[in-house]
């Protein structure tokens, strides 16, 4: 994958003009009062201090010399912590300037929000005439700290020493067009499907003086997923991941998210080791005794709730937190053996129609010609781990050769989707083409219902690998895996074994419950041996295990087949059933 170098220009014009849809765009963001649209969550003051404990803005350093950003200030949480933090700082310096001259460059926040942004700088007003500061001078630091506007558009003077927050979770369907196209104009990490919060990160970091550190809690699935590629790699090139914390699972926000939030400290530094942290406690004794591990200057590597790991960001590489043993073993299978599709193995997923109550249900009650329906795999038919269909099917509307079948030839077909016209052509993929009203998202290629694949369903605690024979068709949620060259059976014993959850749980992001994505783009990951390399008597060994689903044979098996030293068997067991 080739990124484009980075225009650090964009960045230095003052005086960019913004076409009239983008303008729109903005003022129609900043009066949003949907949440959503705003990705507005907020997070818990614990939290807030912690991380900037982590970056190091304590009251011991000189603050008022010092520079914080606040990219998305939203109700204020990070702002007005920072804001205690920095009056204490100032008034230990003893400093004869006046409170406007000593701090007043000291903190720059943004908020595209118009009613936040005017909440939150009331109650900064407030907090400063609190703090005994007239309100001349609390009004007038107000106006200089504060700034109503879109961050990702905003010039931003000088560079930051520190830059703190929690930015906003919008996915790109929900910013207008002409709005995203300027994001995507000047901020080169915006790649595929990535959400708002890798731009924000982007400038972020570029906003950095030498030497200064970021510290964010947002979604972590730009670390591992395809489209945080350019983003890693942008930190990998120039920037030191200091920490690292995952906060899935935790109550890191005052409300219930969807998100997987973590903890990341970026620094405008050398690269270096990392240190880790996992799913700390909420409450502020534990998250300052375990800031102070994170960032002290001695490191114990026994013991404790922390790890370090050298050179987390590998280029566009996923970010690999795992421990020691279990990345060293995947490094050492993935330089010795090839991956499942160069030994001969497709993976790929099964149909997404977009109107599954339209074009799937009960087989037999499909009122269409024999040819124009398959039999249909679901993650309910393989739940006991053996294929036992529960007769569904599905409507399928292309050639073989991929066309769309001629209705006109297909009367019953015709009159099945005309009577369900209204669901069918309403799907985004129908109102863009609407000749083609009918096609389901994905094209049906109907041999493949035909053919001996291993069925994998999406989200699972284990590797649950299921054997069909070759006559269903496998539905979106379930992924398959067909071969040219390993036998199926034997490849499931592999599959069945540590091994494929190991990579997967080393390359997937996390879910709640300790939930995996076995995806597609995991699956791939897999290493094995070529099937010529693999001896007969290993071959049958692995068949039978499969036969027998046999999982302690399946990994007795295959630690032979890789030729495992003792310690890999444990890591292997370890990312088993």
């Amino acid at each position: 994958m080739k990124h484009r170098q980075l225009n650090l220009d964009l960045f230095d014009d003052a005086d960019v003009q913004y076409s009239p849809n983008v303008l729109a765009a903005v003022e129609a963001l900043a009066i949003e009062n949907g949440t959503q649209m705003r990705g507005a969550i907020f997070t818990r003051i614990e939290v807030v201090d912690f991380i900037l404990d982590l970056v190091g803005y304590t009251e011991d350093q000189p603050l008022h010399k010092k520079r914080l950003l606040e990219p998305a200030a939203g109700g204020g949480d990070f702002l007005l912590q920072a804001i205690g933090r920095l009056l204490t700082a100032w008034r230990a310096s003893k400093s004869r300037a006046s409170v406007v001259d000593g701090i007043g460059d000291a903190i720059r926040a943004i908020e595209l929000h118009r009613e936040t942004f005017t909440a939150t700088r009331t109650s900064v007003l407030q907090r400063l005439i609190q703090e005994g500061i007239a309100e001349l001078s609390a009004s007038t630091l107000v106006d200089r700290w504060l700034v109503q506007g879109d961050f990702l558009l905003e010039h931003l003077e000088g560079q930051f020493d520190f830059v703190v927050g929690n930015p906003p979770y919008v996915r790109q369907e929900l910013i207008p067009a002409s709005l995203l196209a300027e994001y995507r104009r000047r901020y080169q990490t915006l790649y595929d499907r990535a959400d708002l919060y890798i731009p924000f990160i982007e400038h972020s970091l570029l906003a950095l003086a030498e030497g200064g550190s970021l510290g964010f809690i947002c979604a972590d699935r730009w670390m591992k997923n395809r489209y945080g590629a350019p983003l890693r790699n942008l930190i990998a090139d120039r920037f030191h991941l200091k920490v690292f914390v995952d906060m899935v699972d935790t109550p890191a926000f005052y409300s219930e998210v969807t998100a997987y939030p973590a903890i990341t400290v970026i620094s405008r530094e050398k690269p270096g080791t990392t240190r880790i942290a996992h799913r700390p406690s909420i409450n502020r004794s534990t998250l300052v005794a375990l800031a102070k591990e994170l960032t002290g200057n001695h490191f114990s590597k026994t013991g404790g709730a922390v790890r370090e790991l050298a050179l987390v960001p590998n280029q566009t590489e996923p970010w690999l937190f795992e421990t020691p043993d279990q990345v060293n073993f995947i490094r050492r299978l993935e330089r010795q053996f090839p991956t499942l599709e160069e030994v001969g193995c497709k993976v790929g997923i099964g149909v997404a129609t977009g109107a599954d109550k339209a074009f799937i249900g009960d087989f037999d009650a499909l009122d269409v010609e024999p040819d124009r329906k398959l039999p249909l795999a679901t993650t309910a038919d393989i739940q006991s781990g053996q294929v036992k269909w529960h007769g569904r099917g599905v409507i399928n509307p292309f050639e073989d050769d991929g066309t769309l079948v001629d209705l006109h030839y297909y009367p019953r077909l015709r009159n099945y989707l005309s009577a369900r016209r209204d669901m069918i052509a309403n799907r985004h993929c129908a109102l863009k083409m609407p000749a083609n009203w009918y096609r389901t998202i994905d094209r049906i290629t109907p041999s493949l219902a035909n053919r001996a694949k291993l069925l994998i369903p999406d989200i699972k605690g284990d590797a649950h690998i299921v054997y069909e024979h070759g006559r269903l068709y496998p539905h979106h949620n379930l992924y398959f895996i067909t071969s040219e060259t390993w036998d199926l059976r034997a490849l499931q014993a592999v599959l069945l074994s540590g091994i494929a959850r190991l990579f997967v749980a080393t390359y997937s992001t996390k879910m709640r419950g300790g939930y995996l994505r076995f995806q597609a783009q995991y699956l791939r990951r897999i290493r094995i041996p070529r099937w010529q390399d693999v001896p007969e008597n290993l071959r049958v060994e692995l068949i039978t295990a499969a036969n027998g689903r046999d999982l302690q044979a399946c990994n007795s098996v295959v630690s032979r087949l890789y030729d495992l030293t003792y310690d890999e068997q444990l890591v292997l067991v370890g990312n088993g059933e």
